[in-house]
């Protein structure tokens, strides 16, 4: 048996565990060691290969906790769970209704642009979800909106997160892949008003076609201006935010930091307790060692997928296939949305990225490819970034789509009175516009790679 062998029978014992509910960080952890000892014990015998195998498990935890990207993952945590103790999705709710709700569903659509404006501050997709579960709801239900439909625009908003910077998911990316956090981050702007956009476009020709969404009427100037004071803290962060990572003053863990200083400070000032306080960093705590434990696991699992020879393995049979490039990467990102059908955002991103990525520079023509030589027309590092927002919208769809889809449940367990299929299904005109916000950016990759080549 060789070690590409165990590679194979290895990844295929981690996907059976984790269909059978197996925590991805736990489930990855120990396909690593094992396979590591596995692979080892070929080579010097098992006592040795096993002592080998479990140092070297060992160092991964600390050398990558120590990580000055990984600091960025807490900040941006903060900011979400201050914000929401601090009542400033309120706010930004109530402004998105007065200034949008003339239009047939513009309570709908200004919950999205209420999501949105909430995802510039917390990177949190469920958590966007849960918070507007309980503040936009019940608001559009009173207004004579479906609850599906009311439903669906709050857990279809809430996957903008994913993509609209600061983003949890696109640092772990970057870490990943071993990219810049800023240009990253600085990449999902477009995209997620984009997507913004179209979520936009398809909930006002649904309001027109098949009604349930009425128009609210009645608002003055006057009314719509007075609850724009309420909006300025986290249009601050966010201008905080997006001017430190462009103009490069300050690193995106010093930008998360200020930024949760300014939250910090509006929260007290709006009159924030002490108890609101520690809930709100006890959430932090406890988001922050998920992410920090799933990445600890996949990274000995990647240890030991590097050590089994299936990244290049993989990489030579992409480059070797005898079709256009970019069929080839439509058939990749084809097989993330049926993925995403049975395993949540961040753990079918970090369990296959390892083996895709290096698959699609290479497609491309290398990391140090100019655009002119490349394959999908762009430079290794434009590709890099172009495909992590790629595949970050493609993550977002599986939150939306059953069985898993997260959000859906954290909509549903919020609002019990609407069940989770009616969530799904009022979820499927949102899920067709993020098929076409994907071609959308397929098709013109300036979109992406625009805001990164400026900074």
């Amino acid at each position: 048996m060789t070690p590409f062998d165990v590679g194979l029978i290895m990844t295929g014992v981690l996907l059976i565990l984790v269909v059978f509910g197996v925590r991805v960080a736990f489930a990855a952890a120990f396909v690593g060691i094992v396979g590591m000892i596995a692979i080892f014990s070929m080579r010097m015998g098992f006592e040795r290969g096993f002592i080998v195998a479990l140092k070297m498990a060992g160092t991964i935890p600390h050398s990558k906790s120590v990580t000055y990207a990984l600091s960025v993952l807490p900040t941006f945590i903060l900011i979400g769970f201050l914000a929401y103790y601090a009542g400033l999705t309120k706010h930004l709710f109530e402004a998105s209704k007065r200034w949008l709700g003339w239009l047939p569903g513009g309570m709908a659509i200004g919950t999205v642009f209420a999501t949105a404006g909430f995802a510039a501050v917390s990177g949190a997709s469920t958590a966007t979800s849960a918070v507007f579960a309980r503040v936009a709801i019940p608001e559009m239900l009173d207004a004579g909106y479906s609850p599906r439909l009311s439903a669906a625009v709050v857990a279809a908003g809430g996957t903008l997160a994913s993509l609209i910077p600061p983003s949890a998911i696109l640092v772990i990316y970057a870490i990943l892949v071993e990219e810049s956090v800023g240009k990253l981050l600085m990449a999902g702007f477009l995209p997620g008003v984009v997507s913004v956009l179209i979520y936009g476009i398809i909930i006002y020709v649904m309001a027109k076609w098949q009604g349930g969404a009425p128009a609210i009427k009645g608002f003055t100037w006057g009314q719509r201006f007075r609850a724009v004071p309420g909006t300025l803290p986290i249009i601050g962060v966010i201008a905080i935010i997006f001017s430190s990572l462009y103009f490069g003053f300050a690193t995106p863990t010093e930008a998360g930091s200020l930024g949760a200083f300014v939250v910090l400070l509006t929260a007290f000032y709006r009159g924030m307790r002490t108890k609101q306080l520690f809930q709100a960093l006890h959430e932090t705590a406890k988001l922050t060692v998920m992410i920090f434990t799933l990445i600890w696991g996949v990274l000995v699992y990647v240890r030991f997928l590097g050590f089994a020879g299936l990244p290049d393995a993989f990489k030579d049979f992409i480059v070797s296939l005898d079709f256009a490039p970019i069929l080839i990467v439509l058939c990749i990102l084809l097989g993330y949305a049926v993925l995403g059908m049975f395993m949540d955002a961040i753990g079918m991103l970090v369990l296959t990225l390892p083996v895709v990525f290096p698959a699609i520079i290479a497609l491309n023509g290398g990391a140090d490819v100019a655009a002119a030589d490349s394959a999908l027309g762009m430079s290794g590092a434009a590709c890099a970034i172009w495909f992590g927002i790629i595949v970050v919208k493609m993550a977002e769809l599986c939150l939306i789509t059953p069985p898993i889809g997260l959000n859906c449940f954290v909509v549903s367990g919020v609002r019990p009175d609407i069940p989770v299929q009616e969530v799904f299904r009022g979820c499927l005109p949102f899920f067709v516009a993020d098929v076409v916000t994907v071609g959308v950016l397929v098709a013109f990759p300036a979109i992406i790679t625009i805001l990164p080549s400026l900074m």
